[in-house]
């Protein structure tokens, strides 16, 4: 194999001295290698709680097969996947917050129609009471 060449050209020397002995350490490493990966796979698995994540990830998407609207799905570039979650929130709050400036301006508007009667009334009440007074000296 190609790897066993490479493991060959690394140690040459002790090659042509016995070569059984290297394939003999070859595929000893080779196998401990081995071992020692899929006891890191095993480790992090253990560690990750991934086998718990992978079932409850199968029990998302089964539970998703019956959607029309296919899930979302990142893609790749930072600002199409904020403005795609970001736009519908602000344009709803956009509209909310026009709601409520209409209903202040109709409020203010409301305040200000009473102050001006209110206005109006005082210059009423101070003609009257010039004219009692006028009428009165």
């Amino acid at each position: 194999s190609c790897s066993y060449q490479r493991f060959v050209n690394c140690y040459r020397c002790f090659y042509k001295l016995q070569p059984q002995l290297t394939r003999s350490i070859y595929d000893q490493f080779i196998s401990q290698l081995q071992a020692s990966i899929k006891e890191e796979i095993q480790e992090v698995k253990n560690e990750g709680n991934l086998e718990g994540l992978f079932s409850s990830l199968d029990k998302i998407v089964e539970a998703a097969k019956d959607q029309e609207e296919p899930a979302w799905r990142p893609s790749g570039i930072p600002e199409e996947d904020v403005r795609s979650a970001m736009v519908p929130y602000l344009l709803k709050h956009r509209s909310y917050l026009r709601r409520v400036l209409r209903e202040k301006e109709e409020e203010n508007r409301k305040v200000a129609e009473s102050v001006l009667m209110g206005r109006d009334k005082i210059a009423e009440l101070q003609q009257l009471i010039q004219a009692r007074k006028q009428a009165w000296q």
